[in-house]
């Protein structure tokens, strides 16, 4: 019901409204998770995280008006007897590849560990956050963020507890406030 109050996906392309909900979704939700990572002071912050997710959700939003005119063509050679093959997945692969890319920076080896898995991380499921809300699919998009924020925050907690502990990122890796 709601999806059709916003745009009929065969008809039309999405309208202000479904695309002003798609951003301000991933606002919300992947916001929540960058400013987990800032109230850290680790390397990629609420800022990072929200330009990667905001990426995602505008390729997503291009991919579907791209798709919805590759539509009304094929209907079009439909009519003169030409088949032709859709493929809606095509961009979107590429997001996840280059947002992959994006948080191998984020990433640091030294002779005392590993650190920014979790950032790198972050970044990634934020940029699909952005996808599936930039899609239409609210539902994926609300349960990966309230997922992540959950082991982001009440895990963690929860493994401190126990021997299981997270090794902290020291301090020459950003771990210091940025802003005093």
């Amino acid at each position: 019901m709601v999806r059709t109050l916003f745009f009929d996906l065969v008809d039309s392309d999405p309208s202000l409204w479904a695309i002003l909900l798609r951003m301000g979704l991933t606002t919300v939700f992947v916001g929540l998770i960058g400013l987990e990572r800032q109230m850290k002071h680790k390397i990629a912050g609420i800022t990072t995280h929200l330009m990667v997710a905001f990426g995602a959700c505008g390729i997503a939003i291009l991919q579907e008006f791209l798709y919805n005119d590759a539509v009304k063509l094929a209907v079009e050679l439909a009519g003169q007897g030409i088949t032709v093959n859709l493929e809606r997945q095509r961009v979107i692969a590429q997001v996840v590849v280059g947002v992959g890319f994006l948080g191998a920076g984020t990433i640091l080896k030294t002779s005392n560990g590993i650190y920014g898995l979790t950032t790198a991380a972050t970044l990634w499921l934020g940029a699909m956050i952005g996808l599936a809300f930039g899609m239409g699919a609210y539902t994926i998009g609300v349960v990966m963020s309230v997922f992540s924020f959950v082991f982001l925050t009440i895990i963690r907690k929860l493994l401190e507890m126990t021997t299981v502990k997270h090794v902290k990122s020291p301090d020459f890796l950003g771990a210091e406030p940025i802003e005093k």
